[in-house]
Protein backbone atom coordinates (compact mmCIF):
# COMPACT_ATOMS: atom_id res chain seq x y z
CA UNK A 1 0.00 0.00 0.00
CA UNK A 2 1.40 3.72 -0.57
CA UNK A 3 2.59 4.96 2.43
CA UNK A 4 1.10 8.55 1.61
CA UNK A 5 -1.57 10.31 3.99
CA UNK A 6 -4.19 12.25 2.05
CA UNK A 7 -6.51 14.60 3.66
CA UNK A 8 -9.57 15.10 1.98
CA UNK A 9 -12.21 18.40 3.17
CA UNK A 10 -15.25 16.77 1.44
CA UNK A 11 -18.24 19.38 3.06
CA UNK A 12 -18.09 21.72 -0.56
CA UNK A 13 -19.34 21.07 -3.63
CA UNK A 14 -15.52 21.79 -4.31
CA UNK A 15 -13.33 19.24 -2.14
CA UNK A 16 -9.62 20.04 -1.65
CA UNK A 17 -7.17 17.49 -0.61
CA UNK A 18 -3.74 17.67 1.05
CA UNK A 19 -0.71 15.50 1.25
CA UNK A 20 3.01 14.91 2.46
CA UNK A 21 5.06 13.07 0.10
CA UNK A 22 6.95 10.36 2.49
CA UNK A 23 10.14 10.87 0.83
CA UNK A 24 10.63 14.37 -0.14
CA UNK A 25 8.17 15.96 2.25
CA UNK A 26 6.77 17.93 -0.82
CA UNK A 27 3.42 19.57 0.01
CA UNK A 28 0.53 18.53 -1.77
CA UNK A 29 -2.68 20.13 -2.27
CA UNK A 30 -5.36 20.02 -5.11
CA UNK A 31 -9.05 21.56 -5.36
CA UNK A 32 -11.31 19.15 -7.49
CA UNK A 33 -15.23 18.66 -8.21
CA UNK A 34 -17.02 15.82 -6.99
CA UNK A 35 -16.78 14.33 -10.54
CA UNK A 36 -12.89 14.62 -10.28
CA UNK A 37 -12.55 13.31 -6.74
CA UNK A 38 -13.01 9.72 -8.10
CA UNK A 39 -10.96 9.96 -10.91
CA UNK A 40 -8.40 11.30 -8.66
CA UNK A 41 -8.36 8.76 -5.94
CA UNK A 42 -8.76 6.26 -8.82
CA UNK A 43 -5.11 6.74 -10.89
CA UNK A 44 -3.72 6.27 -7.55
CA UNK A 45 -2.46 3.22 -5.50
CA UNK A 46 -4.27 2.12 -2.43
CA UNK A 47 -3.31 4.65 -0.04
CA UNK A 48 -4.62 6.27 3.59
CA UNK A 49 -7.41 8.53 2.92
CA UNK A 50 -8.39 10.59 6.01
CA UNK A 51 -11.67 12.31 6.04
CA UNK A 52 -13.91 14.46 8.75
CA UNK A 53 -17.08 12.00 9.66
CA UNK A 54 -19.42 15.22 8.48
CA UNK A 55 -21.71 15.03 5.86
CA UNK A 56 -21.38 12.28 2.73
CA UNK A 57 -18.47 11.29 4.64
CA UNK A 58 -19.59 7.60 4.98
CA UNK A 59 -21.03 7.56 0.84
CA UNK A 60 -17.18 8.77 0.03
CA UNK A 61 -15.98 6.31 2.73
CA UNK A 62 -17.72 3.22 0.99
CA UNK A 63 -16.90 4.64 -2.68
CA UNK A 64 -12.49 5.38 -2.14
CA UNK A 65 -12.69 1.63 -0.02
CA UNK A 66 -14.20 0.12 -3.03
CA UNK A 67 -11.03 0.98 -5.19
CA UNK A 68 -9.19 -0.49 -2.28
CA UNK A 69 -7.65 2.52 0.03
CA UNK A 70 -7.95 2.39 3.58
CA UNK A 71 -9.96 5.04 4.97
CA UNK A 72 -10.48 6.60 8.32
CA UNK A 73 -12.88 9.35 9.56
CA UNK A 74 -11.92 11.66 12.06
CA UNK A 75 -14.73 13.24 14.63
CA UNK A 76 -14.93 16.95 13.56
CA UNK A 77 -14.70 18.47 17.07
CA UNK A 78 -11.01 16.89 17.34
CA UNK A 79 -10.39 18.24 13.87
CA UNK A 80 -11.02 22.05 14.74
CA UNK A 81 -8.25 22.20 17.15
CA UNK A 82 -5.63 22.06 14.23
CA UNK A 83 -6.88 24.60 12.60
CA UNK A 84 -4.29 27.02 12.20
CA UNK A 85 -4.92 30.66 11.40
CA UNK A 86 -7.49 31.63 8.45
CA UNK A 87 -10.55 28.77 7.98
CA UNK A 88 -10.66 28.26 4.51
CA UNK A 89 -10.81 24.82 2.28
CA UNK A 90 -7.11 24.52 2.11
CA UNK A 91 -6.89 24.86 6.01
CA UNK A 92 -9.50 22.57 6.82
CA UNK A 93 -8.02 19.88 4.84
CA UNK A 94 -4.43 20.69 6.25
CA UNK A 95 -5.83 20.31 10.17
CA UNK A 96 -7.13 16.94 9.41
CA UNK A 97 -4.20 16.03 7.90
CA UNK A 98 -2.17 17.14 10.63
CA UNK A 99 -5.16 15.67 13.26
CA UNK A 100 -4.58 12.05 11.47
CA UNK A 101 -1.18 11.57 12.62
CA UNK A 102 -2.70 11.93 16.58
CA UNK A 103 -3.16 8.10 17.23
CA UNK A 104 -5.32 9.36 20.52
CA UNK A 105 -8.06 10.26 17.81
CA UNK A 106 -10.54 7.51 18.22
CA UNK A 107 -11.78 6.75 14.39
CA UNK A 108 -15.22 6.71 13.57
CA UNK A 109 -16.51 3.65 11.84
CA UNK A 110 -17.60 4.02 8.31
CA UNK A 111 -21.31 2.66 8.22
CA UNK A 112 -23.29 0.53 5.44
CA UNK A 113 -26.13 1.53 3.64
CA UNK A 114 -28.36 -0.48 5.74
CA UNK A 115 -26.85 0.79 9.10
CA UNK A 116 -27.98 4.60 7.57
CA UNK A 117 -31.40 3.72 5.87
CA UNK A 118 -32.19 2.72 9.53
CA UNK A 119 -31.09 5.67 10.81
CA UNK A 120 -32.78 7.70 8.22
CA UNK A 121 -35.88 5.83 9.45
CA UNK A 122 -35.38 7.00 13.06
CA UNK A 123 -34.99 10.22 11.72
CA UNK A 124 -37.90 10.76 9.62
CA UNK A 125 -39.79 9.28 12.73
CA UNK A 126 -38.07 12.35 15.22
CA UNK A 127 -39.06 14.73 12.44
CA UNK A 128 -42.93 13.74 11.57
CA UNK A 129 -43.17 13.92 15.65
CA UNK A 130 -42.01 17.23 15.82
CA UNK A 131 -44.37 18.92 13.05
CA UNK A 132 -46.98 16.52 15.26
CA UNK A 133 -45.64 18.37 18.32
CA UNK A 134 -45.84 22.02 16.50
CA UNK A 135 -49.08 21.46 15.21
CA UNK A 136 -50.71 20.56 18.06
CA UNK A 137 -49.14 23.70 20.16
CA UNK A 138 -50.17 26.23 17.26
CA UNK A 139 -54.15 24.67 17.27
CA UNK A 140 -53.70 24.91 21.31
CA UNK A 141 -52.24 28.95 21.17
CA UNK A 142 -55.18 29.39 18.77
CA UNK A 143 -57.56 28.43 20.74
CA UNK A 144 -56.41 29.71 23.72
CA UNK A 145 -56.95 33.56 22.29
CA UNK A 146 -60.74 32.55 22.32
CA UNK A 147 -61.09 31.43 25.82
CA UNK A 148 -60.45 27.76 24.99
CA UNK A 149 -58.13 26.10 26.82
CA UNK A 150 -57.11 22.79 25.98
CA UNK A 151 -55.56 20.42 28.75
CA UNK A 152 -51.80 18.58 28.74
CA UNK A 153 -50.53 16.21 26.63
CA UNK A 154 -51.68 15.04 22.48
CA UNK A 155 -54.15 12.37 23.45
CA UNK A 156 -55.90 13.84 26.30
CA UNK A 157 -56.20 17.49 24.57
CA UNK A 158 -58.02 15.80 21.36
CA UNK A 159 -59.82 13.96 23.26
CA UNK A 160 -61.14 17.01 25.08
CA UNK A 161 -61.63 18.71 21.94
CA UNK A 162 -63.35 16.35 19.97
CA UNK A 163 -66.08 15.55 22.80
CA UNK A 164 -66.55 19.16 23.26
CA UNK A 165 -66.29 20.67 19.84
CA UNK A 166 -69.93 21.60 19.68
CA UNK A 167 -69.56 24.17 22.56
CA UNK A 168 -66.17 25.15 21.30
CA UNK A 169 -67.43 25.80 18.05
CA UNK A 170 -70.25 28.37 19.48
CA UNK A 171 -67.26 30.38 20.74
CA UNK A 172 -65.35 30.34 17.84
CA UNK A 173 -65.58 32.39 14.00
CA UNK A 174 -66.37 30.46 11.28
CA UNK A 175 -62.74 30.74 9.68
CA UNK A 176 -61.30 29.60 13.12
CA UNK A 177 -63.79 26.58 12.91
CA UNK A 178 -62.19 25.91 9.20
CA UNK A 179 -58.51 26.11 10.40
CA UNK A 180 -59.67 23.94 13.01
CA UNK A 181 -60.73 21.33 10.88
CA UNK A 182 -57.45 21.85 8.40
CA UNK A 183 -55.51 21.30 11.89
CA UNK A 184 -56.81 17.95 12.86
CA UNK A 185 -56.73 16.58 9.14
CA UNK A 186 -53.21 17.43 9.75
CA UNK A 187 -52.58 15.59 12.84
CA UNK A 188 -54.27 12.47 11.58
CA UNK A 189 -51.87 12.81 8.54
CA UNK A 190 -49.02 13.17 11.30
CA UNK A 191 -49.99 9.84 12.82
CA UNK A 192 -50.86 8.06 9.87
CA UNK A 193 -47.36 8.89 8.34
CA UNK A 194 -45.53 8.26 12.30
CA UNK A 195 -47.17 4.92 12.47
CA UNK A 196 -45.83 3.69 8.63
CA UNK A 197 -42.10 4.53 9.63
CA UNK A 198 -43.21 2.60 12.95
CA UNK A 199 -44.11 -0.40 10.83
CA UNK A 200 -40.68 -0.49 8.84
CA UNK A 201 -38.13 0.05 11.92
CA UNK A 202 -40.45 -2.94 13.13
CA UNK A 203 -39.95 -4.64 10.08
CA UNK A 204 -36.16 -4.20 10.08
CA UNK A 205 -36.22 -5.43 14.13
CA UNK A 206 -37.53 -8.76 12.86
CA UNK A 207 -34.44 -8.90 9.98
CA UNK A 208 -31.84 -7.89 11.99
CA UNK A 209 -29.70 -10.68 13.93
CA UNK A 210 -28.34 -8.06 15.94
CA UNK A 211 -31.52 -5.69 17.12
CA UNK A 212 -33.15 -9.11 18.08
CA UNK A 213 -30.27 -9.82 20.42
CA UNK A 214 -30.41 -5.91 21.96
CA UNK A 215 -34.19 -6.40 22.22
CA UNK A 216 -34.02 -9.21 24.54
CA UNK A 217 -32.21 -6.93 27.47
CA UNK A 218 -34.73 -5.29 29.80
CA UNK A 219 -34.78 -1.58 29.50
CA UNK A 220 -33.95 -1.86 25.43
CA UNK A 221 -37.21 -1.81 22.96
CA UNK A 222 -38.08 -1.53 19.88
CA UNK A 223 -36.42 1.88 19.07
CA UNK A 224 -33.34 1.47 21.03
CA UNK A 225 -32.81 -2.10 19.76
CA UNK A 226 -32.89 -1.00 16.33
CA UNK A 227 -31.05 2.21 16.90
CA UNK A 228 -28.44 0.40 18.75
CA UNK A 229 -28.04 -1.82 15.71
CA UNK A 230 -27.62 1.00 13.48
CA UNK A 231 -24.95 2.68 15.55
CA UNK A 232 -22.84 -0.81 16.36
CA UNK A 233 -22.77 -2.39 13.24
CA UNK A 234 -22.33 -5.94 12.77
CA UNK A 235 -19.15 -6.30 15.30
CA UNK A 236 -19.09 -3.44 17.29
CA UNK A 237 -15.19 -2.84 16.29
CA UNK A 238 -15.33 0.81 15.96
CA UNK A 239 -15.46 0.67 19.66
CA UNK A 240 -12.67 -0.78 21.71
CA UNK A 241 -14.65 -1.01 24.56
CA UNK A 242 -17.95 -0.63 26.56
CA UNK A 243 -16.44 2.81 28.62
CA UNK A 244 -15.32 4.02 25.46
CA UNK A 245 -18.92 3.21 23.73
CA UNK A 246 -20.97 4.88 26.31
CA UNK A 247 -18.28 8.00 26.55
CA UNK A 248 -19.03 8.08 23.01
CA UNK A 249 -23.16 9.09 24.22
CA UNK A 250 -22.24 11.39 26.54
CA UNK A 251 -23.58 8.78 29.35
CA UNK A 252 -20.41 9.10 31.83
CA UNK A 253 -20.02 12.19 34.42
CA UNK A 254 -17.56 14.49 32.65
CA UNK A 255 -14.79 16.33 34.81
CA UNK A 256 -13.06 19.11 35.16
CA UNK A 257 -9.22 19.62 37.12
CA UNK A 258 -6.70 21.21 38.28
CA UNK A 259 -3.41 21.25 40.43
CA UNK A 260 -4.26 17.51 41.48
CA UNK A 261 -7.86 18.51 41.83
CA UNK A 262 -10.87 16.71 40.07
CA UNK A 263 -14.23 17.71 40.23
CA UNK A 264 -17.21 15.31 38.61
CA UNK A 265 -20.30 16.62 37.14
CA UNK A 266 -23.10 15.68 35.24
CA UNK A 267 -22.86 13.50 31.99
CA UNK A 268 -21.03 15.00 29.36
CA UNK A 269 -24.09 15.02 26.81
CA UNK A 270 -21.56 14.31 23.76
CA UNK A 271 -22.54 11.95 20.67
CA UNK A 272 -25.95 11.27 19.92
CA UNK A 273 -28.66 12.72 21.55
CA UNK A 274 -31.30 10.63 19.85
CA UNK A 275 -29.90 7.17 21.20
CA UNK A 276 -28.99 8.65 24.30
CA UNK A 277 -32.67 9.42 24.66
CA UNK A 278 -33.96 6.20 23.89
CA UNK A 279 -31.21 4.76 26.92
CA UNK A 280 -32.79 6.56 29.40
CA UNK A 281 -36.45 6.86 28.45
CA UNK A 282 -35.80 2.51 28.78
CA UNK A 283 -33.86 2.58 31.95
CA UNK A 284 -36.94 5.23 33.65
CA UNK A 285 -39.29 2.16 32.39
CA UNK A 286 -36.76 -0.26 34.25
CA UNK A 287 -37.27 2.43 37.40
CA UNK A 288 -40.98 2.78 37.15
CA UNK A 289 -41.45 -1.33 37.38
CA UNK A 290 -42.84 -2.83 40.43
CA UNK A 291 -40.39 -5.26 40.55
CA UNK A 292 -37.15 -3.85 39.94
CA UNK A 293 -34.20 -5.56 40.10
CA UNK A 294 -32.60 -5.43 43.60
CA UNK A 295 -29.56 -3.61 42.37
CA UNK A 296 -32.07 -0.59 41.19
CA UNK A 297 -34.17 -0.05 43.97
CA UNK A 298 -30.81 0.03 46.52
CA UNK A 299 -29.26 2.71 43.79
CA UNK A 300 -32.85 5.01 44.21
CA UNK A 301 -32.52 4.84 47.88
CA UNK A 302 -29.35 6.45 47.98
CA UNK A 303 -29.33 8.82 44.86
CA UNK A 304 -31.62 10.99 42.80
CA UNK A 305 -34.01 9.49 40.24
CA UNK A 306 -32.43 11.32 37.63
CA UNK A 307 -29.05 10.26 38.15
CA UNK A 308 -30.16 7.06 38.30
CA UNK A 309 -31.27 6.66 35.48
CA UNK A 310 -28.46 8.01 33.33
CA UNK A 311 -26.81 5.20 35.71
CA UNK A 312 -28.62 2.38 34.20
CA UNK A 313 -28.78 4.30 30.74
CA UNK A 314 -25.17 4.21 31.02
CA UNK A 315 -24.60 0.25 32.06
CA UNK A 316 -27.19 -0.54 29.24
CA UNK A 317 -24.84 0.73 26.39
CA UNK A 318 -22.33 -1.02 28.15
CA UNK A 319 -24.54 -4.37 27.88
CA UNK A 320 -25.62 -3.52 24.22
CA UNK A 321 -21.63 -2.90 22.97
CA UNK A 322 -20.49 -5.94 25.20
CA UNK A 323 -23.38 -8.59 23.21
CA UNK A 324 -22.26 -7.18 19.50
CA UNK A 325 -18.83 -7.00 20.37
CA UNK A 326 -18.55 -10.72 21.98
CA UNK A 327 -21.42 -12.31 19.83
CA UNK A 328 -23.40 -12.93 22.75
CA UNK A 329 -27.11 -13.63 23.36
CA UNK A 330 -28.19 -11.75 26.81
CA UNK A 331 -28.69 -13.67 29.96
CA UNK A 332 -29.27 -12.17 33.08
CA UNK A 333 -27.74 -14.57 35.08
CA UNK A 334 -24.33 -14.18 33.24
CA UNK A 335 -21.43 -13.73 35.63
CA UNK A 336 -17.92 -12.19 33.73
CA UNK A 337 -14.94 -14.37 34.58
CA UNK A 338 -12.43 -12.51 36.80
CA UNK A 339 -8.72 -12.48 35.40
CA UNK A 340 -6.69 -13.78 38.61
CA UNK A 341 -2.85 -13.39 38.81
Amino acid sequence: MNATTYAADIAKNVLQVHWVDPLTGEVGRKKLSRAKFTEFFASRQPARIVMEACGSAHHWGRTLGAMGHHIELLPAKQVRAFVRGNKDDAADARAIWLAAQQGDIRRVPVKSTEQQAVQFLHRTRSHWISIRTATINALRSMLYEFGVVLPQGKSHALKVLGEQRAHIDAHLPATVQRLVDTQLQALRDLEHQVQRVEAEIESVQKQSDTAKRLRKVPGIGLLGATALAAMLGKDAKGWRNAREFSSCLGLPPKHTGTGGKVRMAGMSKRGDPYVRTLLISGARCLMSQKNAPPWIVKLLARRPPNVVAVAIANKLARIAWALIANGRDYDQQYKPVMCSN
